[in-house]
């Protein structure tokens, strides 16, 4: 019978390290048999600020972990959640002329790119990089165009990159560890690709994170990560706001979205109950009052993070679907028609809602990435004896 597989995953967070340990049982199915999220020493402003402590802190925890289970591990698979990646998209072209597309016409195409990339950005390591577009006679073509004819191919990658000292004391962390780093994944990524495999026929989105005090938007374009950026706002300003101009509490606010649900069938002359006020002095305060506070904030909120943001006017002309996933409890429920109006942008665009992805899903399908590789990367992350290029076409061609 064949042992089952043990490995580990370590999530890097800007609050915590957070460790999973996946198993594949006799009939190779993949579960989480253990999860441990730990305060993040060492990390501050998105990237090492204290390699000891850091050092210190994930080896005491993966100790404990290969002691609980009497195992040892030899392989770690991060997933970054900070660290300021960034993001290029480079396109390079062939003139065929009539002629089919040969490999050795991508093959120019992406020497070419890569080194336009290695001379441009020295200081940065490509975590991952991605087959974005592939376009023939101004045509977009689904797969590689190996062997149709054509005047003009022109061949897209979108690269994902972290700065490369960031990339090295990560290395020498696990190294003093006795660990190898299997693969670095983005997290975005992992939940980008969770939402194509669930959603099959859109690979071309936005999805949008609400935490209590941040927000992260990342967008996926035929099934690639092109960019992601985090703003330092979030849910919370709603609450303010709310808290400000009506005089509450932000408890009380709290409490009041616990037990009432705005939309716009609210009536003008309708109050918040007395009984709401949790021990505040009672004031005649209209729901309606408190409807378009939000809305006003929330749909302000979604023109900073997109529909206003001039940085991402190409793409929102490009991409019609949102995925938005409001993690404070509250204001999803008490504000999901709000939300459904400012981030569809009163329909302009099909909104889907998403809860916080589970532990087990996004483990699941980074395993699956890992494993099984993605069908838009193209090279795989870690250093090996060969080639960017002969890994490229290793990926491709098989």
């Amino acid at each position: 019978m064949k042992k089952p597989s043990t490995n580990l995953y370590l999530e890097i967070n800007n609050s915590n390290f957070v460790f999973f340990v996946g198993r594949y049982d006799e009939q190779n199915n993949f579960k989480i048999t253990h999860e441990l999220s730990v305060a993040a020493q060492g990390i501050n402003d998105n990237r090492i600020s204290d390699l000891e402590s850091a050092f210190n802190t994930i080896k005491e925890n993966i100790y404990l972990i290969e002691q609980k289970f009497n195992y040892t591990f030899k392989e770690v698979i991060l997933i970054l959640d900070n660290f300021n990646p960034s993001f290029i998209n480079l396109s390079g072209f062939k003139k065929l002329n009539g002629s089919q597309v040969l490999k050795e016409n991508i093959t120019y195409i992406i020497n070419t790119l890569k080194s336009c990339l290695d001379t441009n950005e020295s200081n940065k390591t490509i975590l991952h990089i991605f087959n974005s577009k592939f376009i023939l006679d101004k045509k977009n073509i689904e797969n590689l165009p190996i062997g149709l004819f054509g005047d003009f191919y022109s061949h897209e990658l979108s690269f994902t990159l972290m700065n490369t000292n960031d990339y090295k004391n990560l290395n020498i962390i696990f190294d003093k560890c006795s660990l190898k780093i299997k693969k670095i994944l983005i997290k975005s990524f992992i939940l980008g690709a969770n939402i194509s495999n669930n959603f099959k026929n859109i690979d071309t989105f936005f999805k949008i994170k609400l935490n209590s005090n941040s927000s992260k938007i990342f967008y996926f374009e035929n099934n690639s990560l092109k960019f992601e950026y985090e703003f330092s706002f979030g849910t919370n300003t709603v609450i303010k706001d709310i808290s400000k101009i009506t005089s509450l509490k932000m408890e009380t606010v709290n409490e009041i979205l616990d037990k009432v649900e705005f939309n716009r069938n609210i009536l003008e002359d309708e109050i918040i109950e007395k009984k709401l006020f949790n021990g505040e002095p009672f004031r005649k305060i209209k729901k309606k009052l408190i409807y378009e506070i939000a809305l006003a904030r929330i749909k302000e909120i979604s023109e900073i993070i997109l529909f206003k943001n001039t940085n991402f006017l190409h793409y929102t002309t490009y991409a019609k679907n949102v995925f938005l996933d409001v993690g404070h409890e509250l204001q999803r429920k008490s504000f999901k028609e709000i939300y459904k109006k400012s981030f569809s942008n009163e329909n302009r665009y099909n909104l889907n809602f998403l809860n916080n992805l589970p532990a087990t899903s996004m483990i699941g399908t980074a395993n699956k990435l890992v494993h099984f590789g993605w069908k838009k990367e193209a090279i795989p992350v870690l250093k090996s004896k060969k080639s960017l290029i002969a890994r490229f076409f290793d990926t491709i061609f098989g």
